[in-house]
């Protein structure tokens, strides 16, 4: 039986690692037939490197990444090679139509109207491609929620919430959601609240929709192995 390991980033906030635990046990609940394990890549334990070089049999791991960039690319990688290089890893979470589900539901949640301007906001990567990615999710969430939605960055690339926030005040927007384009509680979810809008989405945290799409990253990987390993004839 092949075993889905989630590779989170890792974090310093409790509430953040709670959140994953419970997301952990949502994508458990969803297969109960297949082992599941939460490791991190740094900061939180059990480190990544060390629950892959433990498990048995085949691997597949879906990185807790809601875009390319650094850690998708070359860290997450890095850790496989060294530590299970036969493990399968599937593609980061977004952008994806689950996910703008999930954001919708956050924000219904905290009292969004209909008239309200959004904004999503990512932690940010210096990478284009991952910056796209999130450009790419702000477009779902806008076809989602039937208004514009602009993207901003917390940390790396631009703008930044709060410049995000100002310009729509500066228009004609009399209220101001942003949707938080993060998996969990911690630093950047504290950035966000104080970026000036009128309400705040909770981050995608454990919810049915996301664990969904963790098994889909997961069956997805699953095919592509299983088309590598084809012999021709």
């Amino acid at each position: 039986m092949t075993t889905l390991v989630l590779a989170g980033h890792g974090t310093r906030s409790a509430r953040g690692e709670e959140t994953l635990a419970g997301l952990r046990d949502l994508v458990r609940r969803a297969r109960p037939q297949v082992r599941v394990e939460l490791a991190f890549l740094e900061i939180s334990s059990p480190s990544l490197a060390g629950a892959l070089a433990a498990l048995p049999g085949p691997v597949v791991v879906v990185p807790l990444l809601l875009t390319g960039g650094y850690h998708v690319d070359v860290d997450l990688p890095s850790v496989v090679a060294g530590a299970r290089p036969d493990a399968a890893v599937a593609g980061p979470l977004g952008p994806h139509p689950l996910l703008s589900e999930v954001l919708a539901a956050r924000l219904a949640a905290e009292g969004l109207r209909r008239a309200d301007s959004v904004v999503l906001a990512a932690a940010g990567s210096a990478d284009p491609a991952a910056q796209a990615h999130v450009r790419a999710a702000a477009g779902l969430l806008a076809v989602r929620l039937s208004r514009p939605v602009a993207a901003a960055f917390a940390a790396t690339g631009g703008p930044s919430p709060k410049q995000a926030v100002e310009r729509l005040r500066a228009g004609s927007a009399s209220r101001i959601a942003v949707a938080s384009y993060l998996l969990a509680p911690g630093f950047f979810q504290d950035r966000l609240k104080a970026c000036g809008a009128d309400l705040v989405g909770a981050p995608l945290g454990a919810h049915a929709d996301l664990a969904a799409l963790v098994w889909a990253r997961f069956d997805r990987a699953l095919r592509r192995r299983a088309a590598r390993e084809v012999i021709p004839g």
